[in-house]
């Protein structure tokens, strides 16, 4: 598809400033039509601006959505029935916001007759390859513009020139070197780049906006049950709560006692390492929740092998890939079990720390006369262990023989 060829794009769009310079460029450069989508995923401000500045530079067809239970309920709860970590520490926050987004966007464009969709995602990160891979997955034909990959304005200054030249409001904040870039989303928020691209020097206080630091969180801990059904969480202290505002329940929760904080160097999708500094309050309280009411619900067999799943699902996820029919599959495995997971998991909330303090299902695994060391009424003969033993044993006794000849 040629530039001519493209009347009418439709642009992801956050009213700062990247997305803002992008919307004159794709006017500028490819004379089309822009018709703006902007989602709130519970990033925490007011996107009613975006409309209105969406509206001074020209644009007649302006979407703005609250995705935010979609989000919660079909993204964020599905993903953490897997136990997700990348590399073994990041809950995927920003990883699950993008095929959302991608989603609506490609609907968007059908809606409107677009050619074309765009987003803001640099050329050195794993959003371009989030957001595409689902463009891609959604309508193979679509034409994607990634301004980034395009354009020679490659640096901030560049930005703000261009931006000053077309008469584009410039937030006070994006004058000169910002400290960080952060992602924000109902399940995380994220800070990278600038005063945090050395791994050596400690992130400072400011970084953080979800959460107090351990040191000052109160020094009277905090008792909380949440309750699941069917896998997901469904009520906080007995109080049933949709999906969006339970886990923002969780995030202030876990945000008043200092948890869910992370400093992390990770492997991005496309070949280099980067430090990002990120809060999960909510999602660190229900991923510790989870794996308690699995403890009680699901046999050894399972959960053992949900374990082995959940590093490739959770790269799936962060590589972008969750339209994918591998994490599809995945996903199918991992929910067939879902229907043991209910209960009620008791949590203490302390200075940055998510203690089990109890946890009761009527699904429960758990036989107390089985563990007892005193007599209980199951049927269970010490005498049996015997020849468990020497069954598994056999192959070392072996090896050891023929190692000493």
């Amino acid at each position: 598809m040629s530039k001519q060829d493209i009347k009418k794009v439709v642009l992801a769009y956050s009213g700062g400033l990247d997305t803002s310079v992008i919307l004159r460029w794709l006017q500028d450069h490819y004379r089309a039509e822009v018709v703006t989508f902007t989602a709130d995923i519970g990033q925490g401000e007011d996107i009613e601006p975006a409309r209105a500045k969406a509206e001074m530079m020209g644009i007649k067809q302006i979407y703005i959505e609250d995705l935010r239970e979609e989000f919660a309920r079909d993204y964020v709860f599905p993903m953490f029935r897997a136990n997700p970590l990348y590399e073994g520490a990041y809950l995927l926050g920003t990883s699950i916001a993008r095929p959302l987004i991608a989603k609506r966007q490609i609907e968007i464009a059908r809606d409107v007759g677009a050619e074309a969709v765009s987003h803001g995602a640099t050329g050195k990160g794993n959003d371009q390859v989030r957001f595409e891979l689902a463009y891609y997955a959604k309508q193979p034909d679509i034409k994607v513009i990634a301004p980034w990959r395009e354009w020679d304005l490659s640096s901030r200054t560049k930005l703000i020139a261009y931006a000053e030249a077309n008469q584009i409001p410039i937030p006070k904040d994006k004058r000169g070197e910002a400290p960080f870039s952060v992602d924000a989303n109902l399940l995380h928020i994220s800070a990278e780049g600038k005063v945090l691209e050395d791994p050596w020097v400690a992130p400072e206080e400011y970084v953080f906006s979800r959460s107090v630091s351990p040191e000052d969180a109160p020094d009277k801990p905090t008792e909380i049950e949440i309750t699941f059904k069917s896998g997901d969480p469904a009520a906080i202290d007995g109080k049933a709560l949709s999906p969006a505002n339970l886990l923002a329940a969780l995030n202030k929760l876990g945000g008043d006692n200092g948890i869910g904080r992370l400093d992390l160097v990770e492997n991005r999708f496309v070949g280099m390492k980067s430090r990002g500094v990120y809060e999960t309050p909510g999602g660190t309280i229900l991923l510790t929740a989870r794996r308690a009411m699995e403890s009680i619900t699901l046999d050894r067999g399972a959960m053992h092998t949900k374990d082995e799943l959940m590093p490739r699902y959770a790269e799936l996820v962060y590589n972008g890939f969750w339209f994918s029919p591998e994490r599809e599959m995945l996903q199918a495995a991992i929910d067939s079990c879902r229907d043991a997971v209910n209960g009620i998991v008791r949590l203490k909330l302390y200075k940055g720390n998510v203690i089990v303090t109890g946890r009761k299902s009527p699904n429960s695994l758990y036989n107390a006369d089985l563990v007892t060391f005193e007599d209980g009424a199951v049927d269970y003969d010490h005498s049996d262990a015997h020849g468990f033993i020497r069954l598994n044993a056999l192959r070392l006794r072996v090896k050891k023989m023929v190692q000493d000849g």
